[in-house]
């Protein structure tokens, strides 16, 4: 088994307008999951340098999934990714997203105990008909490579879900969690992961112990998957 979690860190900045990096770290610890993505990991302006520096998450024994972003980001386009030691890095990319906003997601495929699992880490845009287009891209993507267990992770930006998400992340199921965001008062599921059909969720939920609640905006999901038998 392996659990996978995905976070929208809002810059580290805390429903308390305070930008606590370090807070934001004691969430992903109790999340108690092997891979993290990260979404909004960067500052928003130029040169985005990583709003969670390198260094406090390696010093918490993170391993920081390279994406060959220069001048100091986390991520790309503030999808970032980290890992806990014994897994591999075999393989990284870069999604180019269309849509009026700049987005991008990241992939990498890791070595881990189930084996070589591909991980996407989104960040959809705010515009229904483009955050469509941009899952179709996604998965056009991952159609050009050799078949791998997939799990798609991120803020998918969409209050309603229903068919038309489902029809373009042909593929893939959305694990069924509740609502992450806003922190305060959850009505609207943004926060997501969808598996591949080689994968099961054993389990799932969306982690609301303190100090999620005002660490960021969003609240973590996460869910413990293990191979289809």
């Amino acid at each position: 088994m392996i659990r996978i979690a995905s976070y929208n860190l809002q810059k580290c900045v805390g429903l308390d307008l305070r930008r606590r990096p370090d807070r934001i770290l004691n969430v992903i610890a109790d999340l108690a999951a092997q891979v993290v993505v990260l979404q909004e990991a960067d500052k928003r302006l130029s040169p985005r340098m990583a709003a969670l520096p390198h260094e406090m998450a390696e010093a918490e024994g993170w391993q920081v999934v390279e994406f060959g972003q220069p001048g100091g980001s986390l991520g790309w386009h503030g999808n970032a990714m980290l890992l806990r030691p014994g897994l591999r890095v075999i393989e990284t990319q870069h999604i180019e997203l269309p849509g009026l906003e700049p987005r991008g997601a990241v992939r990498a495929d890791l070595e881990t105990n189930l084996g070589r699992l591909r991980v996407v880490g989104l960040h959809l845009g705010l515009v229904r008909r483009y955050r469509l287009l941009q899952v179709a891209a996604i998965m056009r993507a991952l159609a050009r490579l050799a078949p791998c267990p997939t799990v798609l992770a991120g803020d998918f930006n969409d209050w309603r879900g229903g068919a038309a998400l489902d029809a373009v992340a042909q593929g893939v199921a959305f694990i069924s969690t509740r609502p992450s965001f806003p922190a305060l008062r959850p009505v609207a599921r943004l926060d997501r992961l969808a598996i591949s059909d080689e994968l099961v969720a054993c389990r799932a939920g969306v982690h609301v112990a303190r100090p999620a609640r005002v660490a960021s905006d969003h609240l973590p999901v996460w869910a413990d998957l293990e191979p289809r038998k």
